[in-house]
């Protein structure tokens, strides 16, 4: 087995690498948010520099979470070349340390740093990002409304069956919509009409709907001042099925979706984001993996520049597969266990079937 001093040094030193790279990437971000939000300000009195910077640095955090693996992949990258270029792996290996000793440190290091992003990173970033949410609103006089070009949808119960709502922009904490469109079914789940509206408000068991236009298979356009469709929604509920997953602290992740589904609405999106984040130190040591793969090539050998590209095209695959099962998780096409942990575990078993064939033939 590997001795403790080398475990601790190389630990020590892929942990000041991935969190340099981590911290550089956070940088990048910042910055680049911070001259769109600069450049958003306009002529707005309330805008001043210190709050943009404060509300650049509130929204850096929920972005920079989403490339932390391919920071720890750019980091354990640079960490082995380092070790490589040093010839302290190539010492290592004639002392009789094999790869899976020396990679130990390493993975046991990311899955501490998964674990400390998911259950401390995660819920800060997701509050500072509510904060810079209430800011935002504030400065530019946006009293939190919801937009989306795709548009903003509802699926509720009733008392008369199901109905889909679909609304423009949403404001008051979805209470009140904007452009409303509703597809109305009955109990058996037949389609019964559509409802245009110019907006919508919800009351205790119903919707308001005002200037609506009614239109039934078989039967002429109906035009009436006022409509009241029947829900079993609430206010909280209603605001809830427009929070973006993203948003949602880890801990309140689960809680969220049972009340989710409880009204009514589809929680497999905050299910799905429960399973990534669950799934978050397998990936990172799946990054790990793929990098140590592309990495451990003896460095005065050459051609670490074609080295280096095979394992960003190695990330970016594995970064394309992840968005598409999640994509399909969403959707409910897959469960969200699955969708969560099978990138994780698929890069996990490349990175492990690369390094069997490149150390042990």
């Amino acid at each position: 087995m590997i001795g403790p001093t080398l475990a601790r040094y190389m630990a020590l030193r892929f942990a000041k690498t991935v969190l340099a790279t981590f911290a550089g990437v956070f940088a990048l971000i910042f910055t680049i948010d911070l001259v769109e939000t600069l450049r958003r300000t306009g002529d707005s009195p309330k805008a001043t520099g210190v709050l943009m910077m404060m509300l650049s640095l509130f929204h850096t955090p929920t972005i920079a979470e989403q490339v932390l693996p391919f920071a720890v992949l750019f980091g354990a990258m640079i960490a082995f070349l380092n070790l490589s270029r040093r010839l302290e792996l190539v010492v290592a290996r004639a002392a009789g340390v094999s790869v899976w000793q020396f990679l130990t440190p390493p993975i046991l290091v990311v899955l501490l740093l998964g674990i400390a992003s998911v259950t401390l990173y995660n819920p800060a970033s997701a509050y500072l990002k509510q904060r810079a949410d209430q800011i935002e609103a504030k400065i530019f006089g946006q009293a939190g409304q919801l937009s989306s070009s795709a548009g903003l949808w509802i699926r509720q119960k009733s008392v008369d069956g199901q109905a889909i709502i679909r609304a423009e922009k949403a404001s008051e904490g979805g209470v009140v919509l904007s452009g409303v469109t509703v597809f109305d079914f009955d109990r058996q789940g037949r389609f019964e009409e559509r409802i245009d509206a110019a907006n919508a408000a919800l009351h205790h068991g119903f919707w308001r709907l005002a200037d609506a236009k009614v239109v039934t298979p078989g039967i002429e356009t109906q035009s009436v001042r006022s409509y009241l469709l029947a829900t079993n929604l609430t206010p909280r509920e209603v605001s809830q099925s427009f929070t973006p997953p993203e948003t949602v602290p880890f801990w309140s992740l689960p809680a969220l979706a049972e009340q989710t589904e409880r009204a009514g609405l589809d929680a497999a999106a905050y299910r799905l984001r429960y399973q990534e984040l669950l799934a978050r130190p397998l990936m990172l040591a799946a990054m790990v993996l793929i990098a140590a793969s592309f990495s451990l090539r003896f460095f005065r050998m050459g051609g670490v520049g074609l080295m280096v590209s095979g394992g960003v095209a190695a990330g970016f695959v594995l970064y394309v597969c992840t968005k598409l099962v999640g994509d399909l998780g969403g959707a409910g096409f897959i469960s969200a266990p699955v969708a969560g942990w099978s990138p994780a575990v698929v890069g996990c078993l490349c990175g492990v079937l690369a390094l069997l064939h490149q150390e042990d033939g």
